[in-house]
């Protein structure tokens, strides 16, 4: 499939009078179509159907580079998958965007992917963690983001807990950073790990809490006793 027939097939399921709705909600400066995320999910579950992991792989990063709204997360939609063999160029794909990020929206949809990609290899947290140092707000804000499934396991192998205390130690060096996306982000894993693992959760707000901004603090703290 070429660039052009996927944004063909994109503009086919515009919603007229829906974009500037969508561009002034997601504070997007880049075009958008207007095109429901429910219509995006089917279109892309046929193009991974129908297409090999190379030429998905291939269109994931033409629809990117397009810089469309709809086309970016249509890009993210198609890795998506938990099966996906190989994925060593979809894993180098989704890191090449992280520092491209600059909504919320886009952020997640790539974050999901890559969490399919982290989850299949755990070793890759290496790479996530040096997303923690960056000077780019929403690559620092991915690191918790993409490491999600790790707050929810009831039952965590060794390994899996040991991923959950690093990214927790990440999380510490954030309750400083005064950006709300961040502060959102930090809150998100806690309230996310509560329901899981409420022991670290509540061990961290003890320790770190107080840093927090009020709002984030109580969002943690939402399914704690």
């Amino acid at each position: 499939m070429t660039l052009d027939e996927a944004l063909a097939a994109l503009r086919a399921l515009i919603e007229p009078g829906r974009a500037a709705q969508m561009a002034a909600y997601h504070k997007q400066k880049r075009p958008v179509l207007g095109i429901p995320n429910p219509a995006i999910n089917d279109l892309t579950k046929g193009w991974r159907q129908a297409l090999s992991v190379p030429d998905r792989v291939a269109l994931a990063e033409a629809l990117w580079q397009s810089d469309i709204f709809e086309a970016r997360l249509a890009a993210a939609k198609l890795l998506t998958q938990a099966r996906l063999r190989p994925d060593d160029a979809a894993w180098a794909l989704i890191q090449s965007w992280v520092p491209d990020f600059d909504s919320w929206a886009i952020a997640d949809h790539v974050c999901m992917a890559g969490q399919k990609r982290l989850v299949t290899a755990p070793e890759r947290i290496d790479s996530v963690e040096t997303w923690t140092v960056s000077e780019h707000m929403w690559t620092r804000r991915a690191a918790l983001v993409i490491t999600l499934p790790w707050t929810k396991q009831n039952f965590p192998k060794p390994q899996d807990l040991e991923i959950r205390d690093r990214v927790l130690g990440w999380a510490a060096t954030y309750v400083d950073d005064p950006d709300w996306f961040i502060q959102k982000a930090v809150a998100w894993w806690l309230r996310d790990l509560s329901k899981h693992d409420p022991d670290r959760a509540r061990a961290f707000l003890d320790a770190h809490g107080a840093q927090m901004k009020p709002f984030a603090r109580k969002e943690a703290a939402k399914y704690l006793q």
